[in-house]
């Protein structure tokens, strides 16, 4: 006799009983809890949300077009049966003909973002590298950013058949144009705290 070892998947009960004070994401059937962010992480994710405010809080001159949220919950499919899990990224981005103002109310996202950004830290990379950027992949989100406030860098991704293309990677102090937002220039010495001084030479 062949004993078969039953397999519990998440569900979205789990999702809604996670702890207040973490971020709980479904991949692949397992629960990932992970804490809210840090202050180098949430300055990063709050500066980048600013340098973007032309595109999705327009004044008359700028270019708008778009609607970023931060943390947003999107409900995604997976790829071996298609199951919709909700994953949710630092910041997301949607054209604004793809993302009408209606049900504001409603917490899970089905429309899939053209863009994504994932702020990288210790606990989460593995996670974001390894689990997320593929499920993003399959869902066809367009553009992914991969954000290090450690490194103090940013990695741009453009989805190009189904596989991730790094489109560019910048860093320190640079002010840049990224895909897809082209329109905005955006200083990245914001992004970061002051980084810590080099050693004097012979100190360890």
């Amino acid at each position: 006799m062949v004993l078969r070892k039953e397999v519990f998947e998440a569900s979205y009960a789990d999702v809604m009983s996670a702890p207040e004070h973490m971020v709980a994401e479904i991949l692949d059937g397992e629960l990932h809890l992970t804490p809210r962010p840090r202050r180098r992480h949430g300055k990063a994710q709050m500066r980048i949300a600013v340098g973007l405010r032309g595109l999705h809080d327009p004044e008359p001159d700028d270019p708008g077009g778009w609607v970023i949220e931060i943390e947003p919950e999107l409900s995604l499919p997976r790829e071996r049966d298609g199951k919709r899990e909700p994953v949710v990224p630092d910041l997301a981005g949607w054209h604004a003909e793809r993302m009408p103002e209606t049900d504001p109310d409603r917490w899970r996202i089905e429309v899939v973002p053209d863009w994504v950004c994932e702020i990288l830290s210790p606990s989460t990379q593995i996670l974001d590298r390894t689990k997320k950027l593929p499920r993003y992949a399959h869902a066809g989100v367009g553009h992914l950013w991969f954000v290090d406030p450690l490194a103090r860098t940013v990695e741009v991704y453009r989805l190009e058949g189904g596989r991730w293309v790094v489109a560019a990677t910048h860093g320190g102090d640079e002010r840049v144009r990224l895909q897809p937002f082209e329109a905005v220039e955006l200083d990245l010495a914001r992004w970061w705290f002051a980084a810590p001084p080099e050693p004097e030479e012979g100190e360890p």
